[in-house]
């Protein structure tokens, strides 16, 4: 082609439209590039936000850990808060009907000791002479000073003419059969107040030993109340066997498990109620060889139980499921009902 062909009017037209689309198209390019770039900042901001919270959240969790590990040392204000309790408001009662539910403590009904308080003689205010005008009562109920009773057991040993085997005697009152250097034992209401104290009210036996001492004046060291509640729950095996036979042989049976831990490790607590026992079990597991040891194998009452996969094991037994699992599947969507985890989900596998 030609230079003056090149130059024509319609070459020169031609070429400016090409390159008006070229300019078009590179700017689209360009906008594209800008739109990507400006998605690209809010997702590396967004980013940014998310590492920040992040770093909060470390920061939060690293000083709720590091109260947790210096709470589990038991300092010197063991019942200190970490931070002020109530509303904040202003202490006390309130005045006129917000004051609340009024009571007070009872009279007793039994009066053990009657203490007269004159008045003075002399006004303490200006010394001039006080004049009786009536005599009002107050009541006080108090714990007597505790002096341990000391009994000695004149205990009779002897051995059988046949068999030759050593026989002693047995008081009704004797908490153990030792002699010798373990002769000197607790009593019943020892024990009795021992136990309520650690395995009801969950004491430590060294806070146990500690009252025993400063209340009562009686020495006693943990290892020898570790012993005691040892024999204790020797002591009361049988009783223990016969409340699970009396759950084996009821007629309707709920059982239910939840966690626990002992010492650092975590057992399962099981409860197995009927109208008129409830007996517990701390098993390491809560499948149905754990379920066993208290309801047997072959239990073919009724079980009211909930969604768990050891109860449908029970094959002789009627299952009927806990009625307020319905109550709570009632508010759930349809994925959680569908979800393996959900009691109405295993209760239809299990039918």
């Amino acid at each position: 082609m030609k230079a003056g062909d090149r130059n024509s009017p319609e070459n020169l037209q031609a070429e400016v439209e090409r390159l008006r689309a070229e300019l078009t198209r590179r700017e689209g390019d360009s906008r594209k590039q800008r739109r990507e770039h400006d998605r690209q900042q809010r997702q590396i901001d967004g980013l940014q936000r998310q590492n920040e919270r992040l770093k909060r959240e470390i920061e939060h969790l690293k000083r709720q850990l590091a109260a947790a590990r210096r709470a589990g040392f038991r300092q010197s204000a063991p019942f200190a808060k970490d931070r002020p309790q109530g509303r904040g408001g202003r202490p006390g009662r309130r005045a006129g009907a917000r004051y609340g539910r009024q009571a007070c403590r009872s009279r007793p009904e039994r009066v053990d000791q009657t203490l007269e308080a004159p008045v003075p003689t002399t006004c303490p205010d200006c010394g001039g002479s006080v004049e009786v005008t009536h005599v009002a009562s107050q009541y006080q109920e108090e714990i007597p000073e505790v002096r341990p009773v000391v009994r000695r057991f004149e205990i009779e040993v002897g051995h059988c003419s046949q068999c030759q085997r050593r026989v002693q005697g047995r008081h009704a009152l004797q908490t153990s059969d030792a002699l010798g250097a373990a002769s000197a034992q607790l009593g019943p209401g020892v024990v009795a107040l021992v136990v309520e104290l650690h395995t009801e009210m969950g004491v430590p036996l060294a806070k146990v030993a500690h009252v025993l001492r400063t209340t009562f004046g009686l020495q006693v060291t943990p290892g020898g109340l570790a012993h005691l509640l040892h024999r204790v729950a020797r002591d009361a095996g049988p009783t223990y066997t016969a409340l699970c036979e009396q759950v084996r042989n009821a007629p309707v049976v709920t059982p239910d498990e939840t966690g626990w831990r002992v010492g650092a490790l975590s057992h399962w607590l099981w409860a197995f109620v009927t109208p008129e026992t409830t007996v517990y079990a701390i098993r390491p597991g809560r499948g149905f060889a754990d379920a066993t040891t208290v309801l047997g194998a072959d239990f073919d009452g009724v079980l009211v139980r909930d969604g768990w996969v050891s109860y449908p094991c029970y094959r002789a037994a009627l299952h009927q499921t806990c009625l307020n699992q319905y109550a709570d599947i009632r508010i759930m969507p349809m994925s959680a009902l569908m979800s393996p985890s959900c009691p109405a989900s295993a209760t239809r596998r299990s039918a």
